[in-house]
Parts: structure tokens; C-alpha cells; sequence
């Protein structure tokens, strides 16, 4: 079962802390995230073709962290099923965007799925 406490979830938080910080101070380097910044452009262009009502630079920057690490593991790593990385990506949109944010990236995420 899992749960808040699961390092996999841990690690996931820290990732999107990360990409977050990282959206208000570019220059900032952190190892952590350096191989999801190099797909960035990718990365966003996904996002763009998904909700292409919604510019990236005014998405709220916390769920453009988590889609921004969602759709890393989903292209990228595929580490783990794509049903997982959602469910994920939900959860940490529920515990840490607004009301309307984990719609949003179950949209985004479902449409970039279809995609791939």
C-alpha cells in the first residue's frame, strides 16, 4: 500500500521542490534535477500540445513542477507503469496545488499519455 511515508513518493517531493524552486531562480543548480532540464524544451512543448489554452508561463508554477517531473518519468525514465506516474503526479497536485490542480493534471497527463 502506499503511503506519504514511501521513499519513492519522498523522492518524487524532493524532485518537484526542486523544480519549483527552480522556477523562480533559473541560475539555482541543483544536481537533482539537471537530467529532467535537459528535456526541458521538450518537456514544455508537451505540455503546450496538451493544453494549448494554457501558456506555459502562466500554468501555476507548483503544477508545472509536477507536470514537468510527471511527464520526465513518463517519456524519459519509464521507470515505472504510466498509471503509477499519474496517480502520482494526482496525488502530489491534490497535497500541495489548489482545488482545480489535480483536474488539471490528470487532463494534461491523460492528453500527453494518449500521445505517446
Amino acid at each position: 500500500m502506499k503511503t506519504s511515508q514511501d521513499p519513492r513518493h519522498q523522492h518524487r517531493r524532493v524532485l518537484m521542490d526542486s523544480l519549483f524552486s527552480w522556477s523562480f531562480n533559473s541560475r539555482q543548480s541543483d544536481d537533482n534535477i539537471t537530467p529532467i532540464m535537459a528535456h526541458l524544451t521538450d518537456i514544455d512543448a508537451r505540455i503546450h500540445a496538451a493544453a494549448p489554452e494554457w501558456p506555459v508561463d502562466k500554468i501555476a508554477k507548483i503544477d508545472l513542477a509536477i507536470l514537468r517531473l510527471a511527464i520526465y518519468e513518463l517519456t524519459v525514465e519509464k521507470k515505472e507503469p504510466p498509471k503509477v506516474i499519474i496517480d502520482e503526479a494526482i496525488e502530489l497536485a491534490k497535497e500541495y496545488g489548489n482545488d482545480a490542480s489535480s483536474k488539471f493534471v490528470n487532463g494534461v497527463l491523460g492528453t500527453i499519455l494518449k500521445s505517446i
